[in-house]
């Protein structure tokens, strides 16, 4: 039997503003990654997001992103490579901290937005990501691309890297997601990316916006909370994994 995490990446409303319907999409998934007040989510959102997937027995991740609420983190920032670790670090230190008072233990960190890419592929990023994560709990998982600069630099230092996949985002031939600026850049049917998961899970390969087949490994699964369709999306992936033989439970 295949097995696969469900990942959604949560918690990052703000204020008044509401991006997605977290309750609904915590049904589906089995483990979250939680904003952390740097590109979304705030001191009440967090408290709340950690909550709900408690409620709903989803594993808790953090989800640390750049320091950029008006770009919501899909913006590069020139940090260096100590300040990326400082970022990282003061982040999962918020959320870990309103995980503990409600008696959760954090389970994973994915980095969000343009900071996963660059981790993704810039060794300086990848170590900085690691090395905090490494210090501050080196129980933690770290969800990562297949082949990654963020997957070899956290088993560097003796962290254990999830390789992850996207349900909602096309793949370049170099197996790089392509950059949200494409026009093609998103999956929107829902059966489209139901029978990319199923193939990445199954056969280990995604077939790239270009038409070549790429390798991939997919121990986690993510889909984007903000996106319009987020929870039709998770309840399809996870009716047509179950209805495949796909066990669904956290990385």
């Amino acid at each position: 039997m295949a097995y696969v995490d469900l990942n959604a990446d949560l918690g990052e409303d703000f204020g008044a503003y509401r991006l997605a319907d977290d309750g609904e999409i915590l049904a589906y998934v089995t483990s979250a990654n939680l904003a952390c007040g740097m590109h979304a989510g705030d001191p009440v959102v967090m408290a709340r997001s950690v909550a709900l997937a408690k409620a709903r027995g989803v594993a808790v991740g953090a989800h640390p992103g750049y320091p950029d609420l008006q770009g919501f983190g899909r913006r590069d920032m020139a940090l260096d490579e100590d300040e990326i670790h400082a970022f990282v670090l003061y982040q999962l230190g918020a959320i870990a901290a309103f995980a503990r008072s409600q008696g959760v233990r954090l389970h994973h960190v994915k980095p969000h937005g343009a900071l996963y890419n660059r981790a993704a592929v810039d060794r300086a990023a990848a170590r900085a990501i690691c090395r905090a994560v490494a210090e501050f709990d080196p129980s933690l998982k770290v969800y990562a691309p297949y082949r990654s600069e963020l997957a070899a630099q956290a088993e560097a230092v003796g962290l254990c890297a999830c390789c992850e996949v996207f349900a909602d985002r096309r793949y370049e031939e170099d197996g790089q997601l392509t950059p949200r600026r494409h026009p093609d850049a998103m999956i929107r049917d829902l059966d489209e990316a139901c029978e990319q998961v199923l193939t990445m899970v199954r056969e280990g390969r995604v077939r790239s916006r270009t038409g070549e087949w790429v390798e991939v490994a997919a121990d986690t699964v993510c889909l984007h909370g903000d996106g319009p369709h987020a929870v039709a999306l998770a309840k399809a992936l996870h009716e047509r994994l179950t209805h495949a033989g796909v066990q669904i439970c956290p990385a």
